[in-house]
């Protein structure tokens, strides 16, 4: 998931001309520029600099800025010298005690309410009530259903699709991948799938889309045999713990896990039923 969301430029780690992540662990130090994002002087891996807001908005990791509203040293209400992740293994965000750490180095920054209350004794959490479903959502359904209908031809896709980049403050479809890709893949009905697809990975992440969308694609079988890889947890200086691993070897196997099966209860009242395949 840290590998999906785009570069600073709106396109994909693997296509962007001028960033170059083909060293996602090589050790960077955070300049002032970058104060927002990821804490001032703070060391931390090429896979976290010159991402896109919504990997920072989403994302906790080693280095990485967090913003509580009790959590503010800045005069005046800045936001400069809040909180910051601290991951390796003996720190605070990752001791060792039980339920203290996280087995990848990337926590889900998305789902936690920046009014949350933090102290060394307790954390207050404020809920709040879980959407249903998302503008940005239908948007991209749309723009999904008119690419397959019509392909790239139909400008209303990347009228909608921009939509959502614009508020995720980056630049519309094809200004980014002219800019910045070594492709126009949004000409083809086939490279704007890809497009769609991985926006919706991203605007959706962390939300309970990717399960259903991975399956009515038949991207599954793929995606989901992938290993679960993450940061060296369990080490305590920066060269060890920027080495990646294995977490989770997943596995799917098709065409079963693409359904459910239907109870043998259910196949002996109905002799009419069909098991699903593999089960």
């Amino acid at each position: 998931m840290a590998e999906l969301f785009y570069t600073e430029h709106g396109v994909p780690i693997t296509e962007d001309k001028y960033l170059d992540y083909s060293n996602k662990n090589q050790l960077r130090t955070a300049v002032r520029e970058e104060r927002f994002y990821i804490n001032q002087g703070y060391q931390t891996a090429r896979l976290n600099f010159d991402r896109e807001p919504r990997f920072y908005a989403d994302l906790g990791f080693d280095g990485g800025v967090w913003y509580m509203i009790n959590n503010n040293p800045g005069v005046d209400g800045s936001d400069e010298g809040t909180f910051f992740m601290q991951a390796k293994y003996t720190q605070p965000g990752n001791t060792g005690a039980e339920g203290n750490y996280n087995e990848t180095g990337y926590f889900i920054k998305k789902l936690v309410d920046w009014n949350l209350v933090n102290s060394t004794s307790a954390n207050t959490v404020k809920t709040y009530e879980w959407p249903e479903i998302r503008l940005a959502d239908l948007y991209l359904l749309y723009a999904e259903a008119l690419n397959e209908a019509k392909g790239p031809s139909e400008e209303d896709i990347f009228v909608y699709l921009d939509k959502i980049r614009t508020r995720a403050s980056l630049e519309g479809v094809k200004d980014s991948w002219d800019k910045y890709a070594n492709s126009k893949k949004y000409e083809t009905k086939e490279g704007l799938r890809a497009i769609i697809k991985q926006e919706r990975g991203i605007e959706l992440a962390f939300e309970g889309s990717r399960f259903w969308d991975l399956r009515r694609w038949k991207d599954a079988v793929t995606i989901l045999n992938a290993p679960v890889t993450g940061w060296s947890i369990n080490q305590v200086d920066a060269v060890s713990y920027y080495q990646n691993r294995t977490v989770y070897q997943q596995t799917f196997v098709a065409p079963r896990d693409y359904l459910w099966p239907i109870r043998n209860s259910n196949l002996t009242i109905n002799s009419n039923l069909v098991q699903n395949p593999g089960w």
